[in-house]
């Protein structure tokens, strides 16, 4: 007894102290009692550069990390000393636990249930349950805070926004398969006013907030299905406000303000799937002020219409494009309308077992139009923005040598389209590359090269970046616990009539684990740099960084207490490793 009132003891501390994770009430039964494990190690870099300095030269950090871990329920410890810093972090008083059983999910703590993006999308703090029994029925229903109260002092001047504290209940029932469904979701959130300081209540309004939402699937031939999912909201910008004297049909649950608003969002979508071919058609509407409390953030006053395709062509040639269609300035109240179209089109084919290829095109083009104010041609906003790439890569191997070559090159076009445009902000980029890698397979070793050359065109300008590099890289020992890796690096960027700069270095890194609960580990990289522009009076590499970095880690666990179901698990796994290799010495 008094055994079991201890672990009840515990079990509670655990909960109000510790970051518990949610936990099924089986997974609680077969979970292991007690489990403590940790790390601890260091790191140390040296950072040396004749230039800017832009890292502290010395920088040494020791850690340590401890996790409790009590039939699933865990708890995280960890501390950190950096360069005279120390930084100690213990679990905080939060916690979530989600039982269940059969068809019944409980939430205890901070959660989530899935609902409507136009509804929620956020996690709660309280309790909640929700029911599925995995063929057509399904529900669920919470209580709890949406977000914590911001009450910093007005007077500091790094004071965070303030905000109230904001809490609320909802929930959704549906029924139907993944073809055919209807789901139906109800959202009441509202501020706490006496959870904010009241220097800051003049500045900040407490909201309250209805929102009710339809989401379904109708699937009238398998080649075919249509799905919606509106939701209209109820907000109220200031409960302080006002209330209406005429009686509403809200009454019953919401007090109609003269700071209320009632605003709709929604879209739809239709499917058509063929053999080797998709289609999916959709739009989307939401009204300007468009506002749910049960969402971080949603843009709002624009409708939009997307087109997608895709489908594959004699087994081989994959294709696929999409576009995208948007406006703003529904009720034509802002100065302008903007619109916005983005569309693209991609296609893959692998030739062979050896070479494939691919590429695409991306457009993006923006302009404005009329609405309070009719537009000025010497100000309207239009442009566009033009991608084209291309890759194919070629990959071969034998016994000896595995061969692996990708080419690359992309064009991207950024222009302005004003008539009166000067063409200050107008960039072409062409970008070429090219990669070789080689495995050797007797030796274990992989060799690697790659080659870029990038050339981007602006007004009255030029930039031009070329860089190339080689790297070798092998794990030695029988058990390849010892890797190390070289790499040589040459770069050379020069911006037309200003600057010309070559950099030239290397790296390295070696990494060994001993009895896979020790690693060690060191790399280090020079490079020399500077202005070649034979121009300048000083003219060479005269630019030198460095830096060496030594780390060590260790993994331990100091006791575990495992469930009757592990200890089972392990006996016959031995088993097994044991039987085979009795076989595999038969055999022999």
């Amino acid at each position: 007894m008094k055994a079991s009132k201890a672990l009840r003891m515990l079990m509670f501390m655990v909960a109000m102290s510790g970051a518990v994770h949610a936990q099924n009430i089986d997974q609680i039964r077969d979970a292991d009692p007690l489990v403590i494990t940790g790390a601890v190690g260091t790191q140390n870099t040296y950072h040396y550069s004749s230039g800017t300095r832009y890292a502290s030269p010395l920088n040494n950090t020791i850690y340590a990390n401890l996790n409790i871990s009590i039939y699933g329920f865990t708890m995280p410890f960890s501390l950190y000393y950096t360069n005279n810093n120390l930084d100690f972090n213990y679990p905080q008083i939060s916690f979530n636990l989600t039982p269940s059983y059969k068809s019944w999910t409980g939430h205890i703590g901070e959660s989530s249930i899935a609902m409507s993006n136009y509804v929620m999308n956020m996690s709660f703090y309280g309790i909640g349950l929700e029911y599925n029994d995995g063929k057509r029925w399904r529900g669920g229903i919470f209580y709890g805070r949406l977000r914590k109260a911001i009450n910093d002092d007005p007077t500091d001047p790094f004071a965070r926004s303030p905000q109230y504290s904001r809490m609320g209940w909802g929930f959704k029932a549906g029924y139907g398969s993944g073809k055919n469904y209807l789901d139906l979701y109800m959202l009441y959130a509202y501020d706490k006013e006496n959870s904010l300081d009241e220097r800051w209540r003049n500045r900040v309004s407490p909201q309250d907030n209805v929102v009710v939402g339809l989401k379904g699937c109708v699937t009238p031939f398998s080649w075919m299905s249509f799905t919606a999912n509106a939701a209209t909201s109820v907000f109220s910008t200031d409960t302080r406000a006002e209330k209406v004297a005429i009686r509403t049909d809200f009454d019953k649950v919401f007090d109609v303000r003269y700071s209320t608003l009632m605003r709709f969002a929604g879209d739809a979508n239709m499917n058509l799937m063929f053999k080797g071919f998709n289609t999916s058609l959709s739009y989307r509407f939401i009204q300007p002020d468009y506002t749910t409390l049960g969402t971080y953030y949603m843009s709002n006053n624009y409708h939009s219409l997307g087109v997608t395709t895709s489908g594959t062509l004699f087994r081989k040639l994959s294709l696929s494009a999409t576009f995208n269609g948007q406006a703003d300035n529904l009720t034509n109240e802002q100065m302008y309308t903007t619109r916005g179209f983005i569309y693209s089109a991609n296609a893959s084919m692998r030739l062979g077992n050896h070479l494939s290829l691919s590429a695409g095109y991306n457009g993006y083009l923006q302009s404005q139009g009329d609405g309070v104010c009719q537009i000025n041609d010497t100000i309207e906003v239009r442009r566009v923005m033009n991608s084209l790439n291309f890759t194919p890569s070629y990959t071969y191997d034998t016994e000896q040598l595995g061969h692996n070559v990708s080419l690359s090159a992309s064009y991207t076009e950024n222009k302005d389209l004003n008539r009166f445009a000067t063409g200050e902000s107008d960039v072409k980029t062409m970008a070429l590359g090219a990669s070789y890698g080689m495995d050797i397979h007797a030796w274990e070793v992989n060799v690697g090269a790659s080659l870029s050359h990038q050339q981007s065109n602006g007004y009255h300008t030029r930039y031009t970046s070329d860089v190339g590099s080689i790297t070798l890289s092998r794990s030695f020992l029988e058990e390849k616990n010892l890797s190390v890796s070289l790499t040589g690096l040459m770069a050379y960027n020069e911006v037309r009539r200003q600057s010309k700069n070559l950099s030239m270095g290397g790296s390295f890194s070696v990494g060994y684990t001993l009895a896979r609960v020790h690693v060690f580990s060191a790399s280090g990289s020079f490079n020399k740099y500077g202005d070649v522009n034979i121009t300048k009076t000083r003219s060479n590499l005269d630019m030198t960084d460095i830096s060496l970095s030594l780390n060590y880690a260790y993994t331990f666990s100091l006791l575990t207490i495992k469930s009757k179901k592990h200890r089972q698990q392990e006996t016959e796994q031995k088993e097994r490793e044991m039987r085979e290799k009795v076989e595999k010495a038969l055999k022999e």
